[in-house]
């Protein structure tokens, strides 16, 4: 049909259509009434699911932290874990804020808030919040349980929309699981994290990601952005909850906590495996007999099939924690456990570079401090003088002073061992092998001597830890430091303080741990976290020697104190022996007490 037909074809078309347009009017009318009259019938368990997460986002807001710069600068997020007050946010959103910040509750209120400890790898840290002690706190969930497809949220104060401390919820599903994100240029590391396409933003950060029971699965910390702007684009980062855990401990010790490494690189094969490229002959890895070309196969109970899946796991662990590994080596399997090395040195921990955070577009960023509601434009910060005393510099911590609790704790519990200070210096030590042979300790201040049937060690005090029993990888040494602890463990020892907590053993109960050092000598003593009992100590004299490993056993009372019954001593992942203590004199120093 011609162009000129259709000019005359209009005319008559419009006017049929004009002609039927009250029908279409008529019914298009009595359909909707019909519509209107007609409820779209919601399935109860689509409305059930509904009040679920309605009435779980209530509840959990009240534990959900917005965190400012003293002055009021600044922002992010962070939640509260325990009610006395101890919130876990990133580390990047702390840095530069000082010992004290102020920090935001959902109840409208302003609390102040002092650092704790920080981890610049991991990009965590804790506060701890002031002037209660039954804050609100969220429950904590298992990360390893999270799968793709689960529905999470996020809470916090993104862009500081939150002007009465009322959190901002995000809701989608998890992408992915055990995803790493490479250090770029920095300290920072984010290691078998949770990616999520629920909305993370400038601002969300250290906040908590939960997961549809609100329990807290991650700390929401690093975002894919836009080139031309740093906005999300469906692709977050949270630190999984569980690595936030193993490191909990360490980081309410007050100090700068490090992260773990293997002493070894892997690399993986044409056909898949994951195989040692290159270790470290210092490593204890290399001296339980891991070697270069050995294939991984499992690590800290988990299998390794790529070297990404390695990084993963060696990154949720802290400093000195013990972990099993499983190698293979022609054809032959190979268990291990072996205790990681530090990843850094402390100097470099203690002036990182810093990580790079999520942030607005440049010409978005504020160009003068913004003031928190409630506080006015205050520019200096308004700390209570009562609270000062809780924030101590002292280089290796970020806040000194939460060590020295801790240290005062553990010296309470060391004292319950008897007053070994008003003791003489002269220690006579009897015990029997498992066998029945003896074995004789003589404990003076210059220098401890020691009989047995395979021979004779004598170990000057003061000089180098060589002199030895064989194989024991320095009992003699590990026993001059317990009956130091005992007597005078402030003055004596170079270093004194608390690390945090870690499974005895790499595989038993969750222990605390504390660590003196003097000279060359490093010790590690392990309490029971319930009772606080001492139940044994690692000595290594240095780094190119296995640790001497002494397990205590029940303690029972031996002239006037109380002492262990049993010693039972490894060391190279090998019993030495089994001792029976059958007594313990504490001798004039004119008698005549050598063995």
């Amino acid at each position: 049909m011609t162009s000129k037909h259709n000019q005359f074809l209009k005319p008559a078309m419009h006017l049929r259509a004009s002609r039927w347009m009250p029908v279409v009017i008529f019914f298009l009318m009595t359909q909707t009434s019909v519509f209107s009259q007609t409820s779209v019938v919601v399935p109860e368990a689509v409305l059930q699911a509904q009040q679920h997460r309605i009435e779980t986002v209530e509840r959990v807001a009240s534990s959900v932290v917005a965190i400012f710069a003293p002055g009021g600068q600044g922002g992010g997020s962070g939640v509260l874990i325990s009610s006395d007050g101890f919130a876990v946010t990133n580390f990047h959103v702390v840095q530069g804020l000082g010992g004290f910040m102020k920090c935001g509750l959902n109840d409208g209120r302003l609390y102040d808030a002092v650092l704790v400890g920080i981890d610049p790898t991991g990009d965590v840290a804790v506060v701890k919040l002031l002037g209660r002690d039954d804050f609100p706190h969220a429950e904590i969930g298992d990360s390893d349980t999270v799968k793709m497809g689960d529905w999470t949220f996020a809470m916090g104060n993104p862009f500081l929309l939150a002007d009465d401390f009322q959190p901002t919820v995000t809701y989608g599903m998890v992408s992915g699981t055990h995803r790493y994100q490479y250090p770029a240029g920095t300290f920072l590391e984010y290691t078998d994290c949770i990616q999520v396409d629920t909305s993370i933003n400038a601002g969300n950060s250290g906040g908590p990601l939960f997961n549809i029971n609100g329990e807290v699965i991650g700390i929401n910390g690093r975002i894919s952005v836009e080139k031309r702007g740093k906005v999300n684009v469906g692709a977050g980062y949270s630190i999984s909850i569980n690595q936030v855990m193993h490191f909990l401990d360490h980081l309410k010790s007050g100090r700068i906590v490090d992260h773990a490494t293997l002493g070894a690189t892997v690399t993986s094969t044409s056909d898949g495996a994951v195989v040692v490229s290159n270790i470290l002959e210092t490593s204890e890895a290399y001296r339980r007999g891991l070697r270069q070309g050995d294939e991984l196969i499992s690590f800290a109970g988990r299998p390794v099939r790529s070297v990404n899946q390695y990084k993963n796991i060696l990154g949720i662990y802290p400093k000195n924690w013990q972990v099993p590994l499983s190698f293979q080596r022609d054809g032959e399997r190979f268990d291990i456990v072996v205790q990681l090395a530090g990843l850094h040195r402390r100097a470099e921990l203690a002036g990182g570079p810093t990580p790079s955070a999520p942030e607005p577009d440049e010409k978005e960023k504020p160009k003068i401090p913004i003031p928190i509601p409630h506080m006015g434009k205050k520019k200096e910060p308004d700390i209570p003088k009562e609270y000062l005393k809780l924030y101590e510099e002292k280089n290796g911590y970020a806040n000194y002073y939460f060590n020295q609790i801790a240290q005062d704790r553990f010296l309470e519990t060391i004292q319950r061992w008897g007053d070994f200070s008003s003791k003489p210096r002269m220690w006579a030590l009897d015990a029997t092998f498992k066998d029945g042979a003896p074995l004789q300790i003589r404990m003076q201040p210059e220098a401890i001597a020691a009989k047995f049937e395979q021979g004779f060690a004598v170990l000057e005090l003061g000089g180098e830890f060589t002199a030895e029993p064989m194989d024991s990888g320095g009992l003699l040494a590990s026993l001059e430091q317990l009956k130091q602890l005992l007597i005078d463990p402030k003055d004596y020892f170079t270093e004194f303080y608390y690390v945090g907590s870690e499974p005895l053993d790499g595989q038993g109960e969750r222990v605390d741990v504390l660590v003196t050092t003097k000279g060359l000598l490093i010790s590690r003593w392990y309490f029971q976290q319930e009772s606080g009992a001492l139940i044994g100590v690692d000595t290594v004299i240095d780094e190119e020697h296995d640790s001497c490993k002494i397990r205590f056993g029940e303690m029972r009372d031996l002239d006037g104190v109380k002492f262990p019954s049993r010693l039972t001593v490894r060391s190279g992942g090998q019993l030495w022996g089994e001792l029976d203590v059958t007594s313990l004199k504490f001798l004039d120093p004119d008698s005549k007490g050598s063995p």
